[in-house]
């Protein structure tokens, strides 16, 4: 059980900006990733995330990089589903260390909804969806938000974040 010794997070987003980054393949199961990411946010107390949709998992790392300079904390929402050939190795490890780059090189916090699966399945059942056994995007959510909390209160950003330039919230 992959939900098994999980700690109870809770997160106060109040005042933070957050952007939640989505990939567009395998709808049913982003659809409610999605919605548990946004949940959690609302949960928080997070006002007006930005939601921006991208064509895949591989492109996640390229778009948090370029909210990061201008946000409080970032979720990152994808699926892959393991196939017949080495795709699924490449992006998986590609996406993991694409995303942690942007995270640590900007001081952002990232936080990890990509699912991994082996079939559609497991996707469906950690996905937030009626009758799934897990909520991995309010988890991923709750996670960044948790985080951004944290930092600025032992470590204080010393820039400000403008509105990146046409910013539709």
């Amino acid at each position: 059980m992959s939900g098994h010794g999980a700690p109870t997070v809770t997160a106060d987003g109040h005042g933070l900006r957050v952007a939640v980054v989505a990939a567009s393949w395998h709808a049913e199961v982003m659809d409610g990733l999605l919605d548990g990411a946004l949940r959690a946010l609302t949960e928080a107390g997070v006002e007006d995330p930005l939601v921006v949709r991208v064509p895949g998992t591989v492109e996640l790392s390229v778009a948090c990089a370029r909210l990061a300079p201008t946000h409080d904390a970032l979720v990152a929402l994808g699926v892959v589903v393991r196939g017949g050939t080495p795709h699924f190795e490449y992006v998986c490890q590609g996406v993991t260390a694409g995303l942690t780059e942007v995270s640590v090189r900007t001081g952002v916090p990232v936080g990890f909804g990509v699912l991994t699966c082996d079939d559609d399945e497991q996707a469906r059942a950690r996905a937030g969806l009626p009758g799934s056994t897990e909520d991995k995007g309010h988890e991923a959510a709750t996670a960044a938000v948790a985080t951004a909390d944290v930092l600025r209160r032992v470590a204080p950003s010393t820039t400000t974040r403008p509105e990146p330039e046409g910013a539709r919230r």
